[in-house]
């Protein structure tokens, strides 16, 4: 993908941070920071074929210390869990990257995510047993929504208050509050880059999901 004015940075480090949890647009979002130039981009994904990093976020969410340099080397932005759990970490550790807070309706959201990464996180027993299934127990259901999920109205309030103290925690200057169906110009403008001619914006991973991929990982649209 070609280099974008404005999208190539000195020093290395995190530029973008993304807030919004999982199942907001995450995937496309990861595509679209990767074909401005701001890639690669960390998502959930990045831990289904690296080996150790599992462990490694196992040990920042029982609290360990963490070099979020060591965590990010050679990343420019993060989106999705588990790194949106410690936003406010990853502003103090960046303070010039800006932050990026996917929104989406909230019943689809709740929708998404119980049939998506929940329910597979619940189809096999084994998961549960894994170390990426601990960590993810632990940072999301239990961390985020005190095992509270299957009550739609609680872990739409989880949600909603996420939105909120995001919007109160982060400079309004460099805060993009943003649904994916706004497309490129927004986000865009927010990175100050220029809108990809002819490239329609990233559409991924609104499909079922696979009962065998690790933590609902999605099989992409054909």
């Amino acid at each position: 993908m070609a280099e974008q004015p404005g999208a190539t940075h000195e020093g290395g480090g995190l530029k973008v941070i993304g807030a919004g949890f999982g199942r907001t647009g995450t995937l496309s979002i990861k595509h679209a920071f990767e074909e401005l130039g701001f890639g690669p981009c960390y998502h959930m994904t990045e831990l289904f074929d690296k080996p150790g990093v599992d462990a490694q976020w196992d040990a920042i969410v029982r609290g360990e210390p963490v070099d979020w340099n060591t965590v990010f080397k050679g990343y420019q932005a993060t989106v999705d869990w588990p790194a949106c759990t410690f936003y406010k970490e990853l502003m103090q550790a960046y303070p010039d990257a800006k932050v990026l807070l996917t929104v989406r309706d909230p019943e689809k959201w709740y929708e998404s995510v119980t049939n998506t990464i929940y329910r597979v996180s619940r189809l096999n027993p084994d998961h549960a047993l894994t170390t990426h299934g601990r960590m993810v127990n632990a940072l999301i259901w239990q961390g985020t929504f005190d095992n509270r999920l299957e009550d739609k109205d609680y872990a739409i309030t989880v949600f909603l208050r996420h939105i909120e103290d995001v919007k109160q925690y982060a400079p309004a200057e460099k805060l993009l509050v943003y649904n994916v169906k706004e497309g490129w110009e927004p986000l865009c403008a927010f990175l100050e880059v220029e809108v990809p001619a002819g490239k329609p914006f990233p559409h991924d991973n609104d499909r079922a999901p696979s009962s065998d991929a690790p933590c609902g990982c999605l099989v992409r649209k054909p």
